[in-house]
């Protein structure tokens, strides 16, 4: 597999990922469940001033709901983040981070050089099956702890389109439908490949012990949420 496969492939234009923000309903949406994931981290995790964090995917996008984990994290200085945008806005707000920019899913860091590392909704951007597995693996690689998170597939609402019930089609179907009504970016694999919890169950190393969280909306399974330990 080639290593150098964007994790997002929309360099720079971060906001083909979402529909426009009418009336502030799905930011404040995904606000609510960004601030329950990171609860849910900061419980697991326990970090102090001196744990070493790694943020793959930051985005160029400076909506409140993007770059959420600087946002709240209180030791800004122990980030290192990382994506494939321009987004070295970061070390400017957040004195003491380090901001690299990447190429591809393959992280340029030797085995567990951090202490933790968080992926928020990347993971469905990075291409097909085998390029999402190899990802999920460099993450464990480089990490004792791992919080990745992704919206859940078999949620009736597909929350990049806001369509319902047609992402539960064959994927082919699914993206058919998206040419046909102009969503063209979100149609390729590249850009959009969403995963059920037992999808990405599947794509985990063998020696790590992985704990899954599941986020409800509506009361139904929204976003998917697994820590894993080396």
């Amino acid at each position: 597999m080639n290593s150098h496969r964007k994790v997002n492939s929309a360099s720079g234009n971060h906001s083909q990922y979402f529909q426009p923000n009418i009336a502030g309903i799905p930011e404040r949406i995904r606000l609510y469940v960004l601030r329950r994931m990171y609860k849910s981290l900061i419980e697991f995790t326990n970090p102090s001033a001196e744990t070493t964090v790694l943020d793959v995917g930051v985005t160029s996008d400076t909506r409140h709901d993007c770059n959420f984990f600087e946002k709240s994290y209180p030791y800004p200085h122990m980030i290192t983040a990382v994506g494939t945008e321009e987004a070295s806005f970061l070390e400017k707000d957040y004195p003491g981070l380090k901001f690299l920019k990447v190429s591809g899913a393959h992280l340029p860091f030797k085995a567990k050089s951090f202490d933790i590392v968080v992926c928020f909704a990347t993971v469905e951007h990075v291409g097909s099956k085998i390029e999402q597995r190899y990802f999920i693996h460099e993450l464990c690689r480089v990490g004792r702890t791992c919080c990745i998170t992704t919206p859940n597939r078999w949620y009736p609402i597909e929350f990049h389109t806001m369509l319902p019930l047609v992402h539960w089609l064959h994927p082919n179907w699914f993206r058919a439908i998206l040419r046909s009504i102009g969503k063209d970016f979100l149609a390729k694999e590249e850009n959009l490949n969403l995963l059920s919890e037992k999808d990405l169950l599947s794509m985990f190393p063998k020696y790590v012990k992985v704990y899954s969280r599941n986020f409800r909306l509506l009361g139904l399974v929204s976003n998917l949420m697994f820590f894993v330990e080396n």
